[in-house]
């Protein structure tokens, strides 16, 4: 194996022989691998609560917890992470190594040779996991229907980011306005977490009142107040091994504020009366519309908490900064949605979709989604056309174009002010729809739709000079 072949892998050595741990620490390093070395498995157990190893090599024979039993509770806690055993031991040994999960085994004392054999191995275990995870991923957004639809910058970057940060265990916070997908993206950084087979809890700290939300969060001991007949578990401990969804995190009390920020420094809770601490093992992701840094200011949100949810931000666009993704959305909840009167509706009339495409959406997906099912429902054929949208669409028009003159067909202006732009846009570049979509500021997908909605031929916006 060349050096740097090891580089971003994270290593975690767990030996109790001083010698062999840094012999194996040296050789790793060398060859580009991130080490942590401990000389006892609980030492190990204790790192995985601070990084996410890709490799864990133990010594079976260890004081305290053997090498065997740290196999199977490494991999608790990282399912992911593939564990290869040494031992002195024969054949019986590594087979029971095997038979407990681990990946691959190798006797002591070791020769590099065989280690950089071994490693290498793991490597390409690790590297076809991350392939196989990444294509379930891209699966899962293709066919998802409650996943991020669409296929704008903006949308790519945020899928982007729930992709890199839902394999850690790192504390989201997820902010945008109403309506633009917090909770689904919640959902897909829980889905596409190894704490994916624990449940994930949802709090909407807006919904709760202060007097409640305590107990709903942590729980309470009978008789801790009045009507506690008996002994409750809180969302904290509901959640224990998975995700809690703290939902208007920016509309939580600052008497609870202090009570959150305790758990995700300390990882343990107290019920209400109850006088004994509880650990908890707890995923928080976070979401607000509010701007949090200025509730900073205005001291309605701690600023301590603040910095400890804002670890990883995710930043949800607004429907009007991605209006290239309108005709997927739609075409998505068309779908969706059931026939009705035995009429299943498979599209939007240009001119409707034009509509949609020149309105502001304050109610951002979450307007659009409940504007196509009124729309679908008002249809009389199998096409949404302008009248079947709600009467706020009708001013709907594309910005900076003069008022029509009396007698003038609106829609027809419209229609044909795009055309000029986009044929002027497509001789300027000889057609190449690529570089005519970047200087019109939309999509391909975008203009795509245009070219084909207004019959336009862009062989003839190409010079015939050659």
């Amino acid at each position: 194996m060349s050096n740097g072949s090891g580089i971003d892998t994270q290593v975690l050595i767990v030996e109790d022989d001083e010698t062999i741990r840094m012999a194996l620490d040296v050789a790793l390093r060398q060859q580009g691998y991130a080490v942590t070395a401990v000389p006892t498995a609980e030492d190990g157990l204790a790192e995985f609560h601070r990084e996410r190893f890709d490799i864990a090599i133990s010594d079976v024979t260890l004081p305290g917890m053997s090498g065997l039993d740290f196999v199977a509770r490494a991999q608790s806690l990282n399912p992911e992470v593939i564990v290869i055993m040494m031992s002195g031991g024969g054949r019986s040994v590594a087979t029971e190594a095997m038979a407990r999960g681990a990946y691959d085994f190798f006797v002591k004392p070791f020769r590099v040779p065989e280690l950089e054999i071994v490693m290498r191995r793991a490597l390409e275990k690790r590297q076809l996991q991350r392939e196989v995870r990444e294509l379930r991923q891209q699966l899962e957004q293709r066919s998802d229907p409650h996943g991020l639809i669409g296929d704008s910058s903006r949308i790519r970057e945020v899928r982007a980011l729930v992709s890199k940060v839902a394999r850690t265990s790192a504390t989201v916070l997820i902010q945008g306005e109403s309506g633009t997908g917090k909770e689904l993206t919640a959902e897909l950084v829980h889905r596409n977490s190894p704490r994916r087979d624990a449940p994930m809890i949802k709090v909407n700290c807006a919904a709760i009142p202060e007097t409640l939300l305590e107990s709903e969060l942590f729980g309470h001991e009978r008789g801790a107040f009045t009507g506690a007949v008996a002994q409750k578990a809180g969302k904290f401990e509901l959640a224990h091994g998975g995700t809690l969804f703290l939902d208007e995190i920016g509309d939580m009390q600052i008497a609870i504020q202090a009570k959150v920020l305790r758990v995700l420094e300390d990882r343990e809770i107290f019920r209400v009366g109850g006088t004994k601490p509880i650990r908890v093992d707890v995923r928080i992701v976070a979401a607000t519309n509010k701007d949090l840094e200025e509730a900073v200011r205005t001291r309605e949100v701690r600023e301590d908490l603040y910095h400890r949810l804002n670890v990883f931000p995710i930043l949800l666009p607004p429907l009007r900064d991605r209006v290239e993704d309108i005709p997927v959305l739609v075409e998505r909840f068309l779908e969706q949605m059931p026939p009705v009167d035995g009429r299943k509706s498979r599209g939007v009339a240009p001119d409707a979709m034009e509509r949609l495409l020149n309105y502001s959406w304050p109610g951002n997906v979450r307007e659009l989604r409940n504007s196509i099912e009124r729309a679908v429902i008002m249809a009389e054929g199998e096409l949404v056309d302008t009248e079947d949208l709600p009467l706020r669409f009708a001013a709907a028009a594309r910005p900076g174009l003069a008022p029509a003159a009396s007698g003038d067909d609106l829609d027809a202006r419209l229609a044909e002010q795009e055309r000029l732009w986009i044929v002027e846009a497509l001789k300027e570049v000889n057609g190449v729809q690529a570089h005519a979509a970047k200087a019109l500021r939309i999509t391909e997908r975008s203009l795509w739709y245009r070219v084909r909605k207004l019959g336009l031929d862009v062989e003839e916006t190409k010079s015939k000079e050659r």
